[in-house]
């Protein structure tokens, strides 16, 4: 019996050394980027289930907002995000980077949405964004 135990540990041990062998070769990144839909929109899909209720009911319309002011005040909310992510800061929020290029014509939906994605983290999770206007600020 004993040697029925000794040669199952035999077997069981260099089992359990291959599998703790097995190392990630790439750092896994998690980034959003945005894409095209069918209609050949860009599109921006937030996985949040008070998102809808907060672009419906607290954001302001979108006819508040020109797409310049919006761009321009993406462009600085997404380097602030990026910054938050690559600092660590605010893990349980800032899960991942957002590609976002300010050259790109993105339109004014697409531009609206993820303006109102970065007001939501502030109302939602009390987030300070420096970038969004005063109006926009839930602290």
């Amino acid at each position: 019996m004993k040697n029925l135990i000794l040669i199952i540990f035999l077997i069981v041990i260099p089992f359990n050394s291959f599998a703790q062998n097995t190392t990630k070769s790439e750092k896994e990144e998690s980034v959003m980027k945005p894409e095209k839909n069918e209609d050949g929109e860009w599109e921006l899909i937030v996985i949040d289930t008070q998102f809808d209720y907060f672009l419906n009911a607290i954001a302001k319309p979108i006819s508040q907002y020109s797409e310049n002011f919006l761009k321009s005040r993406n462009t600085m909310l997404v380097t602030e995000w990026n910054f938050y992510y690559n600092s660590g800061k605010y893990r349980n929020v800032i899960e991942s980077s957002i590609d976002y290029d300010p050259r790109e014509k993105y339109g004014i939906k697409f531009e609206y949405k993820l303006y109102q994605v970065f007001a939501y983290v502030s109302w939602n999770y009390k987030l300070k964004m420096n970038g969004l206007s005063t109006s926009d600020s839930f602290r």
